[in-house]
């Protein structure tokens, strides 16, 4: 929960466009879609040991889920929790699809770049992710799966995924809490399976406020005894830091 006039410092994130940060441990982020159709694109890394960075295949089968919501955490390949889930008015955010790239956007889109178009030229989240990896000396071999915050994938009996439309609406949110200091990465370009007609990605809200301490009983942290043994991990983690 967001405390009231907790907040640190706020920014928007254009539709189509990229961030990144460092979060310090201790800290939260909530991300608020300004208005629907909202995709947040996230990965996470160790922010003093970049090698450390989000797994979504031990992130998933930890914690026996194929989406994120509330009350569970995005784990690092070093067993430890980058973030946890606190908040969440959707209750699905995609774990699977990756992210757009500029041959499917040219393809779905036409093109327009930025030497006519200016800051209304067509972004792809591969590229997004890139230009923001590049800030902290990080490149293409740092891109992993990440996670598609505001977004819903669903297969068929066949196993086609197909998104999810309308899956949010305007004021829709959910909040990060970071257990280590961390360094997120975020693009706001359009998922890669939305089947949207016009490139109008929706802009997003960027609010950092302070966390509560984690309690023994939190429910990111008894979800499962994997991010119990995460939890710990990361404290010792933490503490040999200190």
């Amino acid at each position: 929960m967001k405390p009231d006039n907790a907040t640190l410092w706020e920014e928007t994130l254009p539709g189509g466009h990229h961030w990144s940060g460092r979060l310090r441990r201790g800290t939260a982020l909530r991300l608020t879609a300004l208005q629907a159709g909202a995709n947040v694109s996230a990965l996470f890394y160790n922010a003093e040991q970049p090698l450390e960075r989000y797994n979504m295949p031990d992130t998933l089968k930890s914690q026996h889920t194929a989406f994120l919501t509330a009350g569970y955490v995005c784990q690092s390949d070093m067993g430890r929790v980058l973030c946890s889930i606190t908040a969440d008015s959707l209750g699905w955010h995609d774990t699977w699809c990756g992210v757009s790239d500029a041959a499917m956007v040219r393809a779905r889109f036409g093109e327009r770049r930025y030497q006519q178009a200016q800051n209304a030229m067509l972004r792809n989240g591969r590229d997004n992710l890139l230009i923001e990896l590049a800030k902290w000396g990080l490149g293409v071999r740092d891109l992993v799966p990440c996670v598609n915050f505001f977004s819903k994938v669903v297969p068929d009996a066949d196993g086609t995924l197909t998104h999810v439309a309308d899956h949010n609406l305007a004021g829709d949110f959910v909040d990060l809490r970071f257990e280590m200091d961390t360094l997120v990465v975020l693009s706001s370009a359009p998922h890669p399976l939305d089947q949207r007609a016009e490139y109008a990605p929706a802009d997003v809200r960027l609010s950092a406020f302070r966390a509560a301490p984690v309690a023994a009983d939190d429910p990111c942290r008894v979800q499962c005894p994997q991010n119990g043994r995460a939890f710990t991990n990361t404290e010792r983690y933490c503490g040999a830091l200190a």
